[in-house]
C-alpha cells in the first residue's frame, strides 16, 4: 500500500494467496469527493429507477447475466489469481450468480412480490363508513453494499445484496472488496454495460474501491444512503451497524456475520451410520478450506462409545484432507492465532496434528462446562476446523442448545425414533437459527424462493430477513398505504383493473380480479 503525495490518495494491489506475491494492477482508494459523487448520482437516479416496471428491470438483469458470460475466461482467471480458489469453483460461482439474476428476473416479471393488499370501501358501514385502503411494497432508496472475501462473485459486486436491492428498485453503490479488486472491477464493468444496454439511469450502479475503513464509513454516513447490505466478519458488520445507528436519520444495516452452524448427532444416527456421518462432516468442515459462512464449526453428541468412535473417524477423515491457501494473509494469521489459543487451553482436546503454527485442518473436543466458561470456544473460526461438544446425556444436550447464540443454521442427524425423542431440541433450534437441516450438512445454500440465509444476532443484525433467495428483496422495501385515492393516481399494482395481472390480497382473498 502506498500514498501519493499529489492527491493523498491511497494506492494498493491485490495479492495472490498461493504465492503471496502482489499482482500487477494498482488500484486507488476512493476520495471522499468521489464517494459523495456516487451517492448523489444514486439519489438522482432513484427518482427514475424506482418507477421502472418489472419487465424493464427483468431485461436489465438478463443483460447483466449476458455481460458476465461475455467476460469469459478473463473473469475466471482473475478471480482465481486474487482468491487462490480453483477455476472450477469460480466457474460454478459464476453460474450461481447468473442463476440468481435470472431467478429475480422471473420474480420481477410475474410481479406479485409487491404484496398488494386492497381493502375496498364500504359506505354503508355504521357508525362510520369504511374508506378504501390499498398497500404495496415500495423501494427504500440508494443502498450501500459491502461484498464478501470468500465469494468473489456470488456475494460480491453482482451478488445477492446488489441484485435484491436493484430488484426492489434501489440504486446500489458497491464497496469493492480489497482482496479481489480486479475481479470487482471486471464485474462492475459488466453491470455498467448492462445499465447502458437496458437504458437504465447511469447512477443506478456505482462502485468505489477502498482498503481502509474510511470509504465504508463515508458511504454509510452519507445522507443519500437508505440501507446497507454486508457480508463478512462480526467486527465489520457490528461497526457498520453502530455507525448507521448514530446517523441523524438511522438506517437499517443487514449484516450477515457468520456462525458456528452446530450439527447435533443423535444416538440412533451414530449407531447406524457412524463412518458415513464422520466423512460427511469432515467434507463439510473442510469445504472451501473452511471459508464458507455455513461450514459446521461445531458438533454436539452424547459421550458414549459410539460417539467416541465417530470422533476418531472424524479425526482421520479431516486429517486426510489437504488444505489449500486461505483467502488472504490476514485471514491466515487470524486462523493460526485462533488455533493456537484453543491448543493452549487445557480444557480442550486437540485431536488432529499438533502443529498449531501453520494452516491445517483441525478437530477439537471439550465439554459444556468449558464452553460456558470461555466464549471463544463457541465463536466462529474462519477456516477448516470444528469443535466437538461432548455431553453426558439428552438433558445436557438440550441445556446446551438453549445456551447457544443466534446461528445461520442448525443441523440434526437422526433416525425417525431420534426425532420423536428429541422433539424438544427441534423446538429450541427453531429459536436459534434461520435454517434447520435434517440428515444433511449446512454447506451449500440453495438460491430459491423459500431459502433463509439469516438468523438471530450475532449471526445477523436482523433476524427477520434473508440475504439469499427472492425474499431478500424485502430488506430494501417498505409498505406504503394509499387511502381513498382516485384510480388514475394509484400505482399500476393497485389500480382497480389490475393492469399487471398480478395476485393481490383483496378483502382477505388472494385473487387476480377485483
Amino acid at each position: 500500500m502506498s500514498i501519493t503525495n499529489d492527491t493523498l490518495q491511497i494506492k494498493f494491489r491485490a495479492f495472490n494467496p498461493v504465492n503471496g506475491q502482489p499482482l500487477d494492477e494498482e488500484f486507488a482508494e476512493a476520495l471522499e469527493s468521489e464517494v459523495n459523487e456516487a451517492c448523489e448520482a444514486a439519489a438522482s437516479s432513484f427518482v427514475t429507477y424506482r418507477k421502472k416496471s418489472g419487465e424493464e428491470k427483468a431485461i436489465f438483469f438478463e443483460a447483466i447475466a449476458d455481460e458476465l458470460l461475455l467476460l469469459g475466461d478473463t473473469l475466471i482467471e482473475r478471480a482465481s489469481l486474487e482468491t487462490g480458489l480453483p477455476a472450477t469453483r469460480i466457474q460454478n460461482e459464476r453460474g450461481r450468480t447468473i442463476a440468481q439474476l435470472l431467478l429475480f428476473a422471473d420474480l420481477l416479471r410475474e410481479g406479485s412480490w409487491v404484496n398488494a393488499i386492497i381493502d375496498t370501501a364500504d359506505s354503508t358501514r355504521v357508525p362510520l363508513p369504511k374508506p378504501d385502503v390499498r398497500q404495496m411494497q415500495q423501494p427504500l432508496g440508494p443502498v450501500a453494499v459491502f461484498g464478501a472475501s470468500n465469494f468473489p462473485l456470488a456475494f460480491s459486486v453482482a451478488g445477492g445484496d446488489t441484485v435484491s436491492a436493484l430488484a426492489a428498485g434501489c440504486p446500489v453503490i458497491v464497496k469493492a472488496h480489497p482482496a479481489h479488486p480486479g475481479t470487482c472491477k471486471l464485474v462492475a464493468s459488466a453491470i455498467r454495460q448492462a445499465v447502458s444496454k437496458a437504458r437504465m439511469p447511469s447512477g443506478v450502479f456505482n462502485m468505489v474501491h477502498g482498503i481502509t475503513h474510511q470509504v465504508g464509513a463515508w458511504l454509510v454516513k452519507h445522507r443519500a444512503m437508505k440501507a446497507v447490505g454486508f457480508t463478512g466478519s462480526y467486527a465489520g458488520g457490528k461497526a457498520l451497524f453502530d455507525l448507521a445507528a448514530q446517523r441523524p436519520d438511522p438506517i437499517p444495516v443487514y449484516a450477515e456475520m457468520g456462525s458456528v452452524n452446530p450439527v447435533f448427532f443423535l444416538p440412533g444416527a451414530l449407531r447406524d451410520k457412524c463412518e458415513e456421518l464422520a466423512k460427511g462432516l469432515a467434507a463439510s468442515v473442510t469445504l472451501g478450506n473452511g471459508q464458507f459462512c455455513t461450514n459446521p464449526g461445531m458438533f454436539v453428541l452424547v459421550n458414549t462409545s459410539a460417539g467416541m468412535e465417530f470422533v476418531q473417524k472424524l479425526k482421520e477423515a479431516v486429517e486426510a484432507v489437504n488444505v489449500g491457501p486461505l483467502l488472504t494473509e490476514n485471514i491466515q494469521k487470524q486462523y493460526v492465532k485462533s488455533i493456537q489459543r484453543l491448543a493452549a487451553d487445557p480444557s480442550i482436546n486437540m485431536l488432529t496434528r499438533t502443529d498449531a503454527d501453520i494452516v491445517q485442518s483441525h478437530v477439537f473436543t471439550t465439554n459444556t462446562k468449558a464452553a460456558s466458561n470461555h466464549d471463544y470456544i463457541t465463536e466462529e473460526i474462519f477456516g477448516p476446523c470444528t469443535m466437538g461438544i461432548l455431553v453426558k446425556d439428552k438433558l445436557e444436550m438440550i441445556e446446551f442448545a438453549q445456551s447457544l447464540k443466534g446461528q445461520l443454521t442448525a443441523t440434526l442427524h437422526s433416525t425417525k425414533e431420534d426425532l420423536e425423542e428429541y422433539r424438544e431440541l427441534i423446538e429450541i433450534l427453531q429459536q436459534k437459527a434461520g435454517r434447520l437441516i435434517i440428515n444433511g450438512f449446512p454447506t451449500g445454500v440453495e438460491v430459491t424462493h423459500a431459502m433463509v440465509h439469516g438468523g438471530p444476532f450475532p449471526a445477523t443484525t436482523d433476524s427477520r430477513s434473508t440475504s439469499v433467495g427472492t425474499q431478500a428483496i424485502y430488506r430494501f422495501t417498505r409498505p406504503v398505504c394509499f387511502q381513498d385515492f382516485p384510480n388514475e393516481l394509484l400505482p399500476a399494482e393497485l389500480k382497480q383493473e389490475n393492469p399487471l395481472n398480478i395476485f393481490r390480497k383483496v378483502n382477505n382473498n388472494f385473487v387476480r380480479d377485483l
